[in-house]
């Protein structure tokens, strides 16, 4: 199996003026791309935010699908909740997966709007397969903060629909990505 996690940034991303700031959490996102990435047999999904505020609603959502009556009603959103972990920053989000796989993750950056260089789907796949963990990282509000651009090993390229018109949801834009990468149809 790829060991292939996912990570939703909350801080620092951007606003639409460009601004660093950190977005609010927000349910959807958590049940959707959990559910995408369970789908994928990806190994987890981290959210990752310095707000204790933000931390805490996450912590109770989760507990209402895992351990509240939530679970008992819905074991499939159960299974895909439960591999929801909090971070503080993306640091610690790869401290994990390195203490987890005894190798830090090769970090994958994603962004709606073409950045120089970037890593194809079928690329990424190729990194995939030599069987290094891989942390794809996907930003909240208008994008990841340049700072965490920077720090990637790779960009991956944006999903292209060939209208012009690229304003997925994250948790649309996850479901695509990770079909892409670990999905059965993979041309």
């Amino acid at each position: 199996m790829p060991r292939v996690y996912v990570a939703l940034i909350h801080h620092p991303v951007v606003n639409k003026r460009g601004e660093c700031i950190a977005s609010a959490v927000t349910n959807l996102d958590l049940h959707d791309i959990a559910r995408a990435v369970k789908t994928y047999g990806g190994k987890g999904f981290y959210v990752a935010t310095p707000l204790t505020d933000q931390q805490a609603l996450v912590e109770k959502i989760i507990s209402h699908w895992t351990t509240g009556v939530g679970g008992a009603h819905h074991p499939n959103r159960k299974s895909a909740l439960e591999m929801i972990r909090v971070a503080d920053t993306l640091g610690a989000v790869q401290e994990d997966i390195g203490r987890r796989e005894g190798i830090a993750p090769k970090t994958v950056v994603t962004s709606a709007r073409r950045r120089g260089e970037s890593l194809s789907f079928a690329g990424l796949r190729d990194v995939i397969e030599m069987d290094a963990p891989v942390l794809l990282v996907l930003g909240t509000a208008w994008g990841l903060g340049e700072e965490i651009m920077q720090q990637a090993d790779y960009t991956l390229m944006p999903i292209d629909s060939r209208t012009g018109y690229n304003h997925l949801s994250v948790r649309s834009a996850a479901s695509i990505m990770l079909d892409r990468l670990l999905g059965n149809d993979r041309e």
